[in-house]
Formats: C-alpha cells, structure tokens, sequence
C-alpha cells in the first residue's frame, strides 16, 4: 500500500520518523478530520512551537501538503488549508468513478491472502469505531480500507495515478456521515473481493460511489476560490 510521501501504512508510525513526514502526517490527519478548518493559516513558527520542532521540517511538510492538494502556498512562511470546491469535488468524483469499480474489480482477482486479511482488519476497525461513534477513528479505517484494496489491485502504474489524488480522497471520504452505511456497504465490497467475484466487486464500487456522491452534496456549497 503506498500512501502520500511514502508513508508508512495503517498503525503505529515506525520507529524512526523523519520529522518533516511526522508534521506532515499529523497536520494532514487534522485537515482531513476537520481540525483545522478550510481556509485556517498554517504559519511555520506556530506548527513549529505546537509540534516541538524546527521550522525547517515544517516548510518541507508543508511543501508536501501543497503538493498532495491539501494546503495552498501562501508568500513567506505560511500556508492555508485548502478549500474544496465544488468543482473540485465533482472532479475529484470523476476520477474514483473511473478507477475505483477497476481498483475492486483487480483486487477480486489477484488479492493475497495478506491483502485480503489487511482489508479485514481496516473494516474490523472501521465497524468497531463506528458503533462507538468515533467518526474520525471510522473514517480513517474506511480510508485505509480504500489504501488496500488500491493495493490489492496489483497494478503499480495504477498505484502511481492513485498516489497523486490520494490525500485528497482521503479528505473526500471524510465527508461521510452515515458511519454505520459506509461500513455496511464495505463489508460487501470485503465479500466480493474475497469471494473472488471481479464484476460483482465493481458493480457495488459504481454503488458505492453513489453514496460517496450524496455526502460530497451534502456539505455546503462552495464556489471557485
């Protein structure tokens, strides 16, 4: 599983983290659980103070942020978080709607048994968060969930496309509010792909995104910046 700035995957960080993917990290968890709100400054003095570091790995974390699409430069030694808009919501859907039925369909047909077992645990944590209404902790399972099957898919070049938008499905998954639904819907995605079954995997995908779809209209409406 690849995700933003070669980090490493669901669990405890390792232990040797350079501190710029450390600031990294923790400030995009906060941008995609809401945390820190659409259009807040991101000043390097204050992320330097807040997190016990210099400003250097600052900068470069921020530098990464902008890259993933999840903060916006600003001149000097600030940033903000980025608002999503509208349209780059509905773009954003676009692109899951043309690789995520792809993404399950591969992952049904060429999972390992320890792909398969990865994704049992992030829904295992997804449900069990959800029933205790932790709705970043649930939010961050389904994420992950998304993470392996990518994986799963056994296409690097996919992968690579993938890694792009990554954060910023991350932070579109976060608009979820139904906790319960979306690991329903999980669990019979989690199915299909260990059943095997390639066209039923991507049919509930398409599905799926339907539900993805009705949260992203939920949220309020915002125009280009």
């Amino acid at each position: 599983m690849t995700l933003p700035s070669g980090e490493a995957g669901p669990g405890p960080a390792s232990d040797f983290e350079p501190e710029s993917r450390r600031v990294a990290r923790v400030v995009r968890e906060q941008i995609v659980d809401g945390t820190r709100a659409p259009g807040s400054r991101l000043v390097e003095r204050d992320l330097a103070a807040e997190l016990d570091v210099s400003r250097i790995p600052v900068r470069d974390a921020l530098r990464a942020l902008a890259a993933e699409g999840l903060v916006t430069p600003r001149p000097r030694s600030w940033a903000v978080v980025r608002e999503f808009t509208d349209a780059d919501v509905a773009h954003l859907q676009e692109v899951r709607e043309a690789t995520d039925p792809l993404h399950f369909r591969l992952a049904a047909q060429r999972r390992t048994p320890e792909q398969l077992a990865a994704m049992t645990e992030a829904w295992e944590r997804e449900t069990a968060a959800a029933a205790a209404g932790d709705g970043p902790g649930a939010r961050r399972a389904a994420a992950d969930f998304h993470e392996v099957v990518v994986s799963a898919a056994g296409n690097p070049v996919l992968a690579e496309l993938h890694a792009v938008t990554a954060s910023r499905v991350r932070w579109l998954l976060a608009q979820h509010a139904d906790l319960a639904g979306i690991a329903a819907e999980h669990r019979a995605l989690l199915d299909a792909v260990r059943a095997g079954a390639a066209e039923t995997a991507a049919r509930l995908a398409h599905d799926h995104l339907r539900t993805s779809r009705a949260a992203a209209a939920e949220r309020p409406s915002r125009g280009a910046p």
